[in-house]
């Protein structure tokens, strides 16, 4: 098949899927969209590479840290036009988001560390401009979870993501090499990126979307009503989930396998009520898997595991890195300010040192120690205690949204291990705040029928919490 006819065939595949999972009695507001545009962003390639047609590991490629600097005008625009259009919905939607801001204190604290942070910053003009990024994240969440429907935007959010950006990495792969493939240098070795620029991000969104279509198959087959209801999304997200494996395959990311493998186990298990209704045997679970991963990773008797993966006990030449950067960390308490220690003189040492040209720790506690400190730690602890605090109680109210919400909280803890995810555009911190987020019970507006994509039972539960006016932890 030759490209052309490859592109033709993959957007009616892509228009199939969208048509498969379509509830017409589910009604989301179109401001969903911009929350969808941006994830789509962060989960791919900037605008200018897209524009530019720009091939794998494009950051890479840079010759100077200096181009770090300045960034390009189109992607700021870009996104500071999105941000802008979500700020104005918000505003709109003002007493739904403040309920919802007053009920998360600790996120709200630590966004404003990290703004506070770029007073100390070397570079307080570029830890600026990429903070109102990472603000972007919260305004996109909050959107999605003040829309009006938002037992079902949070299913839509993921699913047409995932429709867009998973497809369309096959498509790269398959029939555009240039964009979809890179080499290593030397041994001129392929791998896959897909829409994406590495092979690691190309892993870390089949991890995302490959969770949200395991939910959506779970929510599927558990699902009251006709068949013919049922069978749609069943056979779009069964085809999802078929393309996640095939390109985790490709991506050979072990870090993003080995948490989807485990987030699926968790979410399994957890959406059988009479288990999700035990807390201890949930803690357990929880700690077992982060435990798993930790112990692997970093203690002595789990490195079998780790070359039996098929890695080297050095995590491809990382502990190297969190060696070197943990002692470059001039400020142990407050860090070098909000995503500033990967600018300058360090990053110059360090891509003399390394031929890759590497630009972040590979660690997302180590990232946070670097550029917000121990108090960044401290206050992020403070954001997962009473995440995970949120997450129980939705869990024990809504099982069905619950294990979606402790699914992507566990994937988040264990993948920053060996990756840096909590930082500006990331998919991963984007769903690790959804997941984290208490929502407030707000009445349903008229005219949305919660009934319609609810089964009986969970309908139920809804109404009558709804009467008792508690905080409803749902997603």
């Amino acid at each position: 098949m030759n490209p052309q006819l490859a592109t033709v065939v993959f957007s009616l595949g892509i228009a199939g899927l969208f048509v498969l999972d379509w509830d017409r009695k589910a009604r989301t507001s179109n401001a969903l969209w911009i929350p969808i545009a941006w994830l789509s962003i962060a989960g791919s390639r900037m605008v200018s590479q897209w524009l530019a047609a720009t091939g794998p590991d494009a950051e890479s490629s840079l010759s100077s840290p200096d181009q770090y600097l300045d960034g390009s005008p189109l992607d700021r625009n870009v996104l500071t036009a999105l941000l802008v259009v979500a700020v104005i919905v918000l505003v709109k939607r003002g007493p739904r988001v403040r309920r919802l801001l007053v009920g998360n204190g600790p996120i709200l604290l630590f966004y404003s560390y990290c703004a506070l942070s770029i007073l100390w910053s070397d570079y307080p003009e570029v830890a600026f401009k990429r903070w109102i990024k990472f603000f972007g994240n919260l305004v996109m969440v909050l959107i999605v979870l003040t829309d009006p429907d938002r037992s079902y935007s949070m299913r839509r959010f993921l699913a047409r993501t995932g429709f867009l950006l998973m497809p369309l990495s096959i498509l790269f792969i398959k029939y555009y090499p240039d964009l979809g493939r890179g080499y290593h240098p030397w041994i001129w070795k392929p791998y896959y990126t897909g829409v994406t620029t590495n092979k690691n991000t190309l892993g870390m969104i089949c991890l995302v979307f490959g969770l949200g279509s395991v939910w959506h198959l779970l929510q599927a087959l558990r699902g009251r009503g006709e068949r013919t209801r049922r069978a749609g999304p069943l056979i779009a997200h069964t085809a999802l989930l078929a393309m996640v494996m095939w390109l985790f395959w490709k991506a050979n990311s072990m870090t993003s396998l080995c948490c989807f493998l485990l987030a699926s186990g968790l979410m399994v298990v957890t959406s059988l009520r009479w288990l999700a209704l035990r807390p201890v045997v949930v803690h357990v679970l929880v700690g077992a898997i982060l435990f798993l991963s930790f112990s692997a990773l970093f203690l002595d008797f789990g490195m079998g595991l780790v070359e039996t993966l098929g890695r080297d006990p050095t995590l491809t030449g990382r502990t190297a890195i969190w060696d070197l950067v943990i002692g470059m960390n001039d400020n142990p308490l407050v860090g070098s300010g909000f995503e500033s220690f990967w600018l300058g003189p360090r990053v110059e040492r360090i891509w003399n040192m390394y031929w890759w040209h590497p630009n972040e720790a590979h660690n997302g506690y180590i990232e946070i120690f670097l550029n917000l400190g121990s108090l960044g730690l401290a206050l992020l602890a403070g954001v997962m205690v009473k995440g995970y605090q949120n997450i129980m109680v939705a869990l024990r109210r809504n099982v069905d949204t619950g294990t979606l919400r402790l699914a992507y909280f566990v994937t988040a803890l264990a993948y920053n291990f060996t990756e840096s995810a909590f930082r500006m555009i990331d998919p991963v911190w984007i769903v690790f705040v959804v997941a984290v987020t208490a929502v407030p019970d707000v009445p349903f507006p008229q005219g949305v029928n919660i009934s319609a994509h609810m089964a009986p039972a969970q309908c139920h539960t809804d109404l009558r919490l709804a009467k008792t006016h508690s905080h409803e932890e749902v997603v």
